[in-house]
């Protein structure tokens, strides 16, 4: 039992609600993000940070975003991994991760994105898939360096479609 239900509150989850079922009640066809974390890759370095999940990540609070890349001409490359976090019989480990880009001028606060993308994306990594081969060398580093120091319990039960997604 969790802290939540011990206190005697309802874990709150996004509610995804089909015309094919029938509502039954709080949290029925909800989605639990809890296993999902974003990690940031800026400048060659990869963070988890939880303000991703609403698009208010550090690089993003501030920033003005736009869908035409020619908006931003001196942006920076910038990351957001989206890492789902799996339990088997085994034990834990990343069962999914995709990789989506942003530009980001800090100095002009603006910025392009594809929120659909991002959306989309963090869709497949909790359907346990990986989609990393845009990133680069250096990013592919971070991201390893990252997932390994964070839990290398988790890395080493991993999928090797991870592990040679990362060599």
């Amino acid at each position: 039992m969790d802290q939540n239900e011990q206190n005697g509150k309802k874990q709150i989850a996004l509610n995804i609600v089909s015309a094919k079922s029938k509502h039954k009640g709080f949290g029925a066809g909800s989605i639990d993000l809890n296993n999902l974390s974003p990690v940031i890759i800026d400048n060659g370095e990869a963070k988890i940070d939880i303000g991703a999940m609403h698009a208010k990540s550090k690089v993003e609070r501030g920033i003005k975003f736009s869908t035409n890349r020619e908006d931003v001409p001196n942006g920076r490359q910038v990351w957001l991994v989206w890492v789902a976090v799996d339990r088997t019989e085994q034990g834990q480990l990343y069962g999914g991760a995709t990789a989506c880009e942003m530009w980001i001028d800090t100095e002009a606060k603006r910025g392009w994105k594809l929120l659909a993308d991002h959306v989309n994306r963090m869709d497949y990594a909790m359907k346990r898939r990986f989609m990393l081969d845009e990133l680069g060398p250096e990013d592919r580093a971070a991201l390893k360096k990252l997932l390994v120091t964070h839990n290398e319990e988790w890395w080493n039960a991993s999928p090797d479609e991870l592990k040679e997604a990362l060599a």
